[in-house]
């Protein structure tokens, strides 16, 4: 009782943090940084090892470079996620902003529905908000729950502000088929880890063996869905726009793997060109190949 007691207090301090503006909040932003590079080390073990795995042809001092930026990047993305707790409708779609918003119609007068492709990349949980602006239809945002009960409730309220539906990674392919017959936009991150247990595919993802998740392949043929990738730019602090990548229009036509291949490597030209935006601090790679025969 005590420890939900705790938690409970965390998140209305969060709450009360997320009425400040955001100019105050990016205040904050430059004192978490110093905070968690220089004094905690927020997993900087973890990010440097990432990094010297993902460019090896990269010089020591520019992946350090790359490493100063993330975690300053990283700071303003918590800030901006405790933002969106209050944020308005108006201040989303003013800093979020959708550069080919047409598409989803398009698609929509073929009578497709939409699995929208998103990375750990930029603020991908603002433009989830933002897109609920885009479509009419029903809007769902597929999510890999917490471990904490209160966490994941509150974040399931975050996304849910203005008027998302967020679906639990495990219920996703029930959900997909239940709402098949009406036109649906999905949004499925695919940069997930999957379970040692969960693997059944692996691919080469920044210079390295990579298990992903076959989800998105196997849902998009099966709802017969037109896949698009969030392809997401910072414009400047807290200013963002993303643009919807077509995949493919018709799933069914593609071969085994070739989607999966086709997200995972659109992902990395994404990183490639600005690397500081993905979340380097999350242990994408536990586990490789061989591990799964263990």
């Amino acid at each position: 009782m005590v420890k939900k007691g705790l938690i409970r207090l965390g998140i209305l301090f969060l709450y009360l943090t997320s009425l400040l503006p955001f100019w105050f909040l990016y205040l904050i932003s430059d004192v978490l940084f110093v905070i968690i590079y220089h004094i905690v080390h927020y997993r900087r073990a973890v990010v440097q090892q990432n990094l010297a795995n993902a460019f090896p042809e990269k010089t020591e001092k520019e992946r350090h470079d790359i490493e100063r930026k993330y975690y300053h990047y990283l700071a303003d993305l918590i800030v901006e996620t405790v933002k969106m707790i209050t944020v308005s409708e108006k201040q989303i779609q003013k800093r979020v902003v959708a550069t080919n918003a047409q598409l989803v119609h398009e698609y929509f007068a073929k009578g497709k529905s939409i699995i929208a492709v998103a990375g750990h990349y930029c603020n991908w949980e603002m433009a989830a908000l933002n897109f609920n602006f885009v479509t009419d239809k029903r809007f769902m945002i597929v999510y890999k729950p917490l471990n904490n009960e209160i966490f994941n409730d509150f974040f399931i309220q975050i996304r849910s502000r203005f008027g998302g539906q967020p679906i639990a990674m495990k219920q996703t392919m029930r959900k997909m088929v239940e709402y098949r017959k009406e036109l649906t936009v999905s949004v499925l991150v695919g940069d997930q880890t999957p379970g040692v247990n969960e693997v059944n595919y692996f691919t080469t993802f920044l210079n390295q063996p990579t298990a992903v998740f076959l989800g998105i392949e196997k849902i998009s043929k099966t709802i017969d869905a037109a896949v698009v990738f969030y392809d997401m730019k910072r414009v400047k602090r807290g200013y963002y726009t993303y643009t919807l990548v077509p995949l493919t229009e018709n799933p069914k036509q593609t071969a085994e793997h070739e989607l999966t291949e086709m997200h995972v490597q659109y992902l990395e030209g994404m990183i490639r060109k600005e690397p500081q935006y993905w979340l380097w601090s999350h242990r994408r790679w536990k586990f490789k190949p061989e591990d799964k025969h263990k």
